[in-house]
């Protein structure tokens, strides 16, 4: 009979320690798969809009297209894993010789703490409004190109 006891006092505490660490654990791994999920969901909507704004720039960077105010229509959804999420962008000058210029933009959400950062080429005619901010849940979210009679384009968001 001395081995009933021996179990009992080494298997209750076993299973009140299952008991207590299943829940925390689960909760762990649920969490970071929620979290690496709206990440990825985030990413591709930076790489989506990234390139929405490069087919604008190839489309109006032609001299037959005439200057002028192109105001182009959010396509993207509003919410992206039940989160609306803002953009911003700023150029840089690329380190070659041929003086192009790359688009960071970076997608957050509004009330989660994901971030993601996508890019897009441009040759040397670019500008862009730094303080202009995309905001998806804005009835109104749109992507504003001025083409200038020299050949500069100007983006922001509307």
């Amino acid at each position: 009979m001395t081995h009933v006891a021996i179990e009992a006092i080494i298997m209750a505490p076993l299973l009140i320690l299952q008991i207590l660490v299943f829940p925390i654990v689960a909760s762990t791994m649920t969490s970071y798969w929620a979290d690496n999920s709206r990440q990825v969901a985030l990413q591709e909507t930076a790489n989506q809009l990234a390139g929405v704004i490069q087919q604008l720039y190839l489309s109006l960077n032609k001299e037959e297209v005439l200057a002028g105010t192109v105001t182009a229509a959010s396509t993207l959804p509003k919410e992206v894993s039940s989160y609306s999420y803002t953009a911003t962008g700023s150029l840089q000058t690329s380190l070659g010789s041929n003086s192009s210029k790359i688009l960071i933009l970076q997608v957050k959400f509004q009330k989660a703490g994901n971030t993601a950062t996508a890019s897009a080429a441009f040759g040397s005619n670019v500008q862009w409004n730094k303080t202009s901010v995309f905001y998806s849940d804005s009835p109104s979210a749109s992507i504003e190109v001025q083409k200038f009679v020299n050949g500069t384009l100007r983006f922001s968001f509307k």
